[in-house]
C-alpha cells in the first residue's frame, strides 16, 4: 500500500507559526495573526522609509549645499512613486530602516571633517553648518512619527504572538527572546547614533582654533536638549568664558587667553533654562550643578546683571537731588512767608527725605520677599545686596531640590541618599538653607 504523500507548504513566516503549523493539518494557509503581522511590517517599513528620504534630503541641503536647482514637482512625483513600487516590491522593517540611517553619518563626518581639517581659523559659517547638520539628524532620530511606529510594529509583534501562543503553550520562551532581540536592536541603533551625534558637536565646539559665539553656544545646547544628553553641558559653559581666542597672523594661529568675568561672557538665561532643563529630566544632578555654578554663579552673570539691572537704578538715584533741588526752588516761588533760600532748603531737605525713605523700603522689601522660595532659602546674615545678585542661582538651586524630592509636601524634608545628602552639603556652602524648618508648611505655629 503506498504511502500517502505530504503536501508541500509554503515556508512559515517565524519559528513560532512552524511550530504550531508543524503541529496540525499541512495547510498552505497562514493564520490571521501572521497575515497581520505582515501587513504591520510592510506599511511600518513603508512610512519609515518615506520618513527616510525627506529628512536625508533635508540634511544634505543644510549641511552639504550645492550650487544646483531643486528637482521639479513632476521628478519629485516620479521618485516617491518609484520608491513606493520599490517599497512594494521588497518590505523593509523597523531594524533595516534603523540600519539605513547610519549612512547619514557621512554628512557629519563631512561636516565635521571641513572645520577640523582646515588649517585656518574655521569660518563661523563652516561651524554652523556642521552644527546644524547634527540638529537635522537629531531632530529624525528623536522625531515622535518615527519612534511611536517602531514601538507599534513590536506591540503588534507581541500581540500576535501571543493568540499563536494560546494555541501552543511550549514556544513562549521562544516568543519571548525573539521579541526582545528585536526590541534591544533597535535600541542601541538608535543611541549609537544619539552617542555620534553629541560627540560629532562636542568635536565641533571644542575645537581649539573654533572661537564660541552666542549663536553657536545656543544651537549647541538645542542639539544637546534634543538628544537629552547633558554631560557636555556644564564644560562648554566653562569654554565660553575661557577657551583661549585665537588670533591668526602670518600664517599661523595664536591664541589669547581671555577674562573669564567679563561681561561679555556671560550666557543668556534662556539658554540656561534650556540646559538645566535637560540636565533635570535625565536625572543627572552632577550635569545639573555643574550648569549652575558655570552660568548663574559665574562672576560675568552677576556683572552682567548689574550692568542691565543696576545701571537705571543708580543713574536715577544720582540724578534725584539735581530733580529735587529744581523742584525745590519752583516751590520757593509760590510763597512769600519766609526768604527764597531759606524756602528752598527746606523744601530740598523734605523732597530727599520723602524719595529716600519710600525708596529705602521698597528696597528691603524687594530683597527681603521669599513667596517664591519653595525649598531653598536664604541662611540668616546673608546681605540683601548678595541675595538680589545671587537670586537667579538660589531659584535654579531650588527648581533642582523640587525635581529631586518628594513631590508631596506633607513628605519634603524626608528625603535620604548620597545625592540628596550631597545637595544639602552643597546648598549650605552657597549661603542657603535647604528644607528651612520655620518656613516648612505646617511648621510655622
Amino acid at each position: 500500500m503506498p504511502r500517502p504523500v505530504a503536501v508541500p507548504r509554503s515556508r512559515s513566516v517565524c519559528q513560532i507559526c512552524d511550530s504550531i503549523i508543524g503541529r496540525r493539518l499541512p495547510s498552505t494557509k497562514y493564520p490571521l495573526g501572521v497575515r497581520n503581522v505582515t501587513r504591520a511590517q510592510a506599511q511600518v517599513g513603508q512610512n519609515l522609509y518615506k520618513i527616510g528620504i525627506l529628512q536625508k534630503r533635508m540634511l544634505a541641503s543644510a549641511a552639504i549645499p550645492t550650487g544646483k536647482s531643486t528637482s521639479s514637482a513632476s521628478n519629485t512625483r516620479e521618485t516617491a512613486e518609484e520608491h513606493d513600487n520599490a517599497t512594494k516590491r521588497r518590505p523593509m522593517t523597523a531594524s533595516q530602516e534603523l540600519s539605513s540611517v547610519t549612512n547619514m553619518m557621512t554628512y557629519l563626518e563631512r561636516s565635521k571633517s571641513k572645520v577640523l581639517s582646515n588649517r585656518r581659523i574655521p569660518p563661523e559659517a563652516d561651524v554652523s553648518a556642521a552644527l546644524k547638520a547634527c540638529r537635522v539628524v537629531a531632530d529624525y532620530i528623536m522625531d515622535d512619527a518615527v519612534q511611536p511606529q517602531i514601538s507599534h510594529m513590536v506591540n503588534e509583534l507581541d500581540s500576535a504572538a501571543s493568540e499563536l501562543l494560546s494555541l501552543d503553550n511550549s514556544a513562549s520562551q521562544q516568543s519571548s527572546q525573539s521579541s526582545d532581540t528585536t526590541l534591544s536592536a533597535i535600541t542601541a541603533q538608535v543611541k549609537q547614533i544619539i552617542d555620534k551625534i553629541s560627540d560629532t558637536a562636542y568635536s565641533v565646539l571644542s575645537h581649539p582654533p573654533v572661537f564660541i559665539t552666542p549663536d553657536l553656544l545656543k544651537l549647541y545646547v538645542d542639539i544637546q536638549a534634543r538628544l537629552g544628553k547633558p554631560e557636555t553641558l556644564p564644560r562648554v559653559f566653562q569654554m565660553y568664558a575661557s577657551k583661549p581666542m585665537p588670533r591668526e597672523a602670518a600664517g599661523s594661529i595664536s591664541y589669547v587667553s581671555q577674562n573669564p568675568a567679563k561681561v561679555a561672557n556671560a550666557i543668556e538665561s534662556k539658554v540656561i533654562e534650556t540646559a538645566l532643563d535637560t540636565a533635570i529630566e535625565a536625572r543627572n544632578l552632577d550635569a545639573a550643578v555643574g550648569i549652575i555654578e558655570n552660568s548663574y554663579a559665574a562672576k560675568a552673570f552677576i556683572r552682567a546683571k548689574l550692568v542691565r539691572q543696576g545701571v537705571l537704578p543708580a543713574g536715577t538715584f544720582a540724578v534725584t537731588p539735581i530733580a529735587a533741588y529744581i523742584l525745590a526752588t519752583n516751590f520757593s516761588n509760590l510763597q512769600s512767608t519766609m526768604d527764597g533760600a531759606t524756602a528752598t532748603n527746606v523744601a530740598f531737605a523734605g523732597i530727599l527725605a520723602y524719595v529716600g525713605f519710600t525708596a529705602s523700603i521698597g528696597i528691603v522689601a524687594l530683597t527681603t520677599a521669599n513667596d517664591q522660595m519653595k525649598r531653598v532659602t536664604w541662611a540668616p546674615g546673608v546681605p540683601l545686596r548678595t541675595r538680589w545678585m545671587r537670586e537667579e542661582e538660589r531659584a535654579a538651586l531650588d527648581k533642582i531640590a523640587c525635581a529631586w524630592g518628594f513631590q508631596e509636601k506633607w513628605r519634603q524634608g524626608e528625603e535620604e541618599g548620597r545625592d540628596w545628602d550631597a545637595l544639602r552639603e552643597y546648598v549650605g556652602q552657597k549661603g542657603m538653607v535647604l528644607d528651612r524648618t520655620e518656613l516648612m508648611e505646617g511648621m510655622d505655629h
